[in-house]
């Protein structure tokens, strides 16, 4: 496949959850892909530092502080980001080319522990985050005409069972038939929606308070992959660049599973 359709010059991305891990890391991989890049989190300080990194590499970036579980908020961002000054002064209708929804929360309690607030805030971060998002993403790209791509994140926790998964699997579950039920409604536009369900990745948001926790829990993951290691936040960026990039212009409604070899589905 050539370079080429990795190139990603002219185009405007947005992405959720740049702040750090798996967001930072497709955000920076994006721009030096040659996108513009939308930056999106809560978390302001994460998205300056991101930004940082993408303009000292040479690269474009903006930011949008927010709250993807409040649907108003990620409308304003996303059609801010579609809607840059100079196409507002051409009178020209916006445009976004790429829509990386990763913005997510880890969640952990047994079935019979699990209390309301623990699903509904897994399930309004995790789920209509991302929901919200591809709505306001899918929309402006089919006015545009223009088609695009949408990427979002799963998880491998959807080909799984393991205790304490319920709201983090959940809602993870619902983002790969959110994925798939829109990639066929907005295919006739030229729209590819495509999710990527990670393995275990080193990140911020997967790191423990209890360092010993944690280092088991990274030994039983390399023993379990053929790769003999666990991932990191780059091998997911790469997919999310393939996914979002004319390399994958025939590619939609797919999970891509960069787990290691942890789990091997048909």
């Amino acid at each position: 496949m050539p370079v080429k359709a990795y190139d990603l010059t002219g185009r405007t991305a947005f992405v959720t959850g740049a702040a750090s891990g798996i967001g930072r890391a497709s955000a920076l991989l994006l721009a030096e892909a040659g996108a513009t890049v939308h930056c999106a989190d809560r978390d302001e300080q994460g998205l300056h530092e991101t930004a940082t990194l993408i303009k000292t590499a040479g690269g474009t970036a903006h930011t949008h502080t927010l709250d993807v579980a409040d649907r108003a908020q990620v409308d304003r961002a996303v059609t801010a980001a579609a809607t840059p000054a100079a196409a507002s002064a051409a009178n020209t209708r916006p445009r976004l080319d790429i829509m990386a929804a990763i913005a997510g929360v880890m969640h952990s309690s047994p079935v019979l522990e699990t209390r309301d607030e623990d699903l509904d805030r897994v399930l309004n971060i995790n789920f209509k985050g991302v929901l919200y998002a591809c709505q306001a993403a899918a929309r402006i790209m089919i006015d545009a005409g223009s088609g695009g791509s949408i990427v979002t994140m799963a998880s491998g926790a959807v080909d799984t069972g393991g205790p304490g998964l319920l709201c983090y699997g959940a809602a993870k579950a619902a983002v790969v038939q959110l994925t798939k039920t829109l990639a066929t409604e907005v295919g006739p536009h030229g729209i590819r929606v495509n999710t990527v369900a990670p393995g275990w990745i080193r990140t911020p948001m997967t790191a423990r308070h209890d360092t010993e926790a944690q280092a088991h829990t990274e030994k039983v993951m390399v023993r379990r992959s053929p790769l003999g290691r666990v991932g990191e936040a780059d091998d997911i960026a790469h997919a999310v660049l393939h996914l979002a990039s004319d390399a994958a212009a025939f590619t939609t409604g797919q999970i891509l599973r960069p787990n290691g070899g942890v789990a091997m589905p048909w």
